[in-house]
């Protein structure tokens, strides 16, 4: 047990050498210091100052550090934090997962990066493909950063600026109307015909192409004049004008054709002719219902893909949300026993809330929820006594 005076040298030790200035005769008498060395070091390392983030003696969090994820970065980075809450937010800085990308205390890059940007991309980006027949050039390089902000960015798909401005940053206007020969004004809507990343098409001109386009531009337009807006589409696509005269529809969208708010009329990844993904075509306009379930703690496969087109029509329906079926006929065609030996659904079981049939939606927020299962509560008490109520 430590003595008067043992106790009066350790404190007179702790104020003429904090221990935030001694880390190199204390912390590295454990912990070698070449294993924490690099080209770039973590400023409160290069300062000797471990305690920054690490508390020597005891601490709530693995490590000893003082704080969690990014709650511990922003104790430093706080106009960083107030940045990252703007716009488009990265899904691991949203989710304050810094050292996804970032390692704490030193790197052979700048940024403290782990690896190599566009290895660290691909990490989670792991569907995209690494090259293509013909592959953009930055992309073959992995510059995403060329295009790409990679923590937030008020534009979607965390581009650096509008689209066109940002294709238009590297290549010239007057060097590509070469390859326009005949096109309608100003070059504009590069995304209209062209990957971003690669395609197997020289030009990177996306994979599948629209059939009129594919056979010249006069089907749509007279002398570089776009013939008409939605109409112009429901011509050939005929079947898609019942959905869109459902009570509840997406014929709507900025400009005068209703279709182009999602589709390209030139050319698509893939025969649908969608902009982008189905998540990135939604969240065009559905962002703040999107960001309202991304982050919540279960989630429903197929939302958490951002395959909407999974449970939603995409043009109309008369169901509330667009659904393709009610609560229960969507759900059972992939859980099928559903309803049959768990909690009573269907015409005869009715919501004592609503007056409506009890359907699979009456307790689970496939989109997301805090709560095991995507229920709507708990499940240990307080979904049940919504309908099931004491007296």
């Amino acid at each position: 047990m430590l003595n008067y005076y043992q106790i009066a040298v350790i404190s007179w030790l702790a104020i003429v050498f904090p221990i935030a200035a001694a880390a190199d005769t204390v912390c590295f008498n454990c912990h070698k210091k070449e294993t924490f060395s690099g080209k770039v070091v973590h400023q409160p390392l290069a300062q000797g100052k471990c305690s920054a983030c690490h508390n020597p003696h005891v601490a709530r969090f693995k490590g000893l550090l003082e704080e969690e994820g990014s709650a511990l970065c922003f104790s430093c980075h706080g106009k960083e934090q107030e940045a990252f809450k703007q716009g488009m937010v990265h899904q691991p800085v949203r989710s304050g997962q810094c050292l996804v990308c970032h390692e704490p205390h030193s790197s052979s890059r700048n940024g403290l990066l782990k690896d190599q940007l566009s290895a660290a991309c691909f990490g989670c980006h792991d569907k995209l493909p690494q090259k293509f027949q013909y592959t953009h050039n930055p992309y073959s390089k992995g510059q995403c950063y060329s295009c790409h902000r990679p923590h937030q960015s008020v534009y979607g798909q965390l581009l650096k600026d509008e689209p066109d401005k940002v294709c238009l940053s590297c290549h010239k206007s007057q060097d590509l109307q070469k390859g326009h020969v005949n096109y309608p004004g100003n070059l504009r809507n590069c995304l209209s015909c062209h990957n971003p990343h690669g395609s197997g098409r020289k030009g990177i001109v996306r994979a599948v192409l629209h059939a009129p386009f594919a056979q010249g531009c006069k089907e749509c337009h007279d002398k570089g004049k776009i013939q008409g807006g939605t109409q112009n589409c429901l011509r050939c696509h005929e079947a898609v004008a019942t959905g869109m005269l459902a009570r509840h529809s997406h014929l709507t969208g900025k400009g005068k054709n209703k279709c182009m708010a999602c589709h390209s009329p030139h050319a698509g990844n893939d025969k649908s002719l969608l902009k982008g993904s189905q998540l990135q075509v939604c969240r065009g306009c559905h962002n703040d219902t999107i960001a309202r379930y991304e982050d919540r703690l279960y989630r429903h496969p197929k939302a958490k893909e951002g395959l909407c087109m999974t449970c939603h029509e995409v043009h109309g329906s008369n169901r509330v949300a667009m659904l393709r079926g009610d609560g229960n006929a969507i759900c059972t065609r992939c859980h099928e026993t559903q309803g049959k030996f768990t909690h009573p659904v269907g015409e005869k079981v009715v919501d004592v809330r609503t007056g409506l049939m009890v359907t699979c939606i009456s307790c689970h927020l496939p989109m997301g929820s805090d709560f095991k299962y995507e229920l709507i509560y708990s499940g240990s008490k307080d979904l049940c006594i919504q309908c099931h109520k004491r007296y």
